[in-house]
């Protein structure tokens, strides 16, 4: 496996390229196909220092990306935290090979059907025409992190959304 680390907006130490290496390195055991792993450290500036350094680590096997984002007050809790995230995911990725494999190999001891999701809630409400400003004032009231209305310029129902960076996203459809 290749493994590819960099940084951006950050010098990055031989502790913390070594201790990345020692966690990332170790995927390859549960994941014998994975050719590349690419890791990259980012110091950013949030209003929440919380959040302020990422880690982002994208895998790549048989054609197969598989990948994984993490914000923390520290590298390597952040680093900890996206690899039990890729553990998950390469136990979910592995669930589907064998999901999909030939009629002659052979069955585990005890397969386990995976529940399909399914709505456990319907909530209705009334919409009122408002802007973009409205909306914006209207979620951060409720709490939520995404908020749907009718927009009044536009005459449209849109969705109004927290970002992962604090700023917000607007979806609007076009007919």
């Amino acid at each position: 496996m290749q493994l590819i680390i960099s940084g951006k907006n950050v010098e990055v130490s031989d502790w913390l390229r070594e201790y990345v290496e020692k966690k990332i390195g170790k995927l390859d055991r549960y994941l014998p196909a994975l050719t590349e792993a690419r890791v990259e450290l980012t110091l950013e500036n949030t209003r929440n220092a919380n959040q302020s350094q990422v880690v982002q680590v994208t895998l790549r096997t048989n054609g197969t990306i598989l990948r994984g984002e993490e914000r923390a007050a520290d590298f390597t809790v952040a680093v900890d935290t996206v690899t039990d995230k890729l553990y998950k995911q390469i136990e979910r990725y592995k669930g589907k090979r064998y999901h999909n494999r030939t009629p002659g190999d052979k069955p585990p001891l005890e397969p386990t059907p995976p529940e399909a999701p399914r709505i456990v809630r319907v909530k209705r409400f009334r919409i009122t025409p408002m802007t973009e400003e409205e909306a914006i004032e209207q979620m951060e009231l409720l709490g939520h992190n995404f908020f749907v209305f009718a927009n009044r310029e536009h005459g449209t129902i849109n969705v109004l959304y927290r970002r992962n960076d604090g700023n917000y996203g607007l979806i609007a459809p076009e007919t």
